[in-house]
């Protein structure tokens, strides 16, 4: 897979898995829908999309909730190897600092591409998160 390039031909599927996750957002109170692509070793490929709530603690983030997704279908290790992150914002729209870190239990070395429909950049979570607190630090994970 080639998904250094942000116009790889690769990022097509999880672009259009993403955008589909953002249809279905549920943000009845921001209005600020967000869709994520997780593509896995093998070609899997697992979405997820804002949940907001009244109680705004426990919303639950696009980025968190395609991961949520994976592990409840055994997606762990190895984990995922590109991630989509899709808004309207005009703006490019990173995940959250609690996503990152979520993110970093699985993949450290996670490519991200962040899109809208004026563009795309590609990131590396070590770039959006360095040095992450991992199970590395407690002696479990590599």
């Amino acid at each position: 897979m080639s998904y250094d390039d942000r116009f790889s031909p690769e990022w097509e599927p999880l672009l259009e898995a993403a955008w589909e996750a953002w249809g279905n957002a549920y943000a009845p109170y921001s209005h600020f829908r967000v869709g994520a692509a997780l593509a896995f070793p093998g070609g899997q490929i697992v979405a997820g999309c804002n949940v907001e709530n009244a109680a705004y603690p426990v919303g639950l983030c696009a980025e968190r909730g395609a991961i949520s997704a994976a592990v409840a279908r055994g997606l762990r290790r190895p984990g995922p190897v590109a991630l989509v992150v899709v808004t309207e914002a005009e703006s490019l729209t990173p995940p959250c600092g609690a996503c990152r870190q979520v993110l970093a239990e699985f993949s450290a070395e996670l490519l991200i591409l962040l899109a809208n429909r004026q563009g795309r950049v590609l990131h590396r979570l070590g770039d959006l998160l360095p040095h992450a607190f991992t199970g590395r630090h407690l002696g479990i994970l590599d």
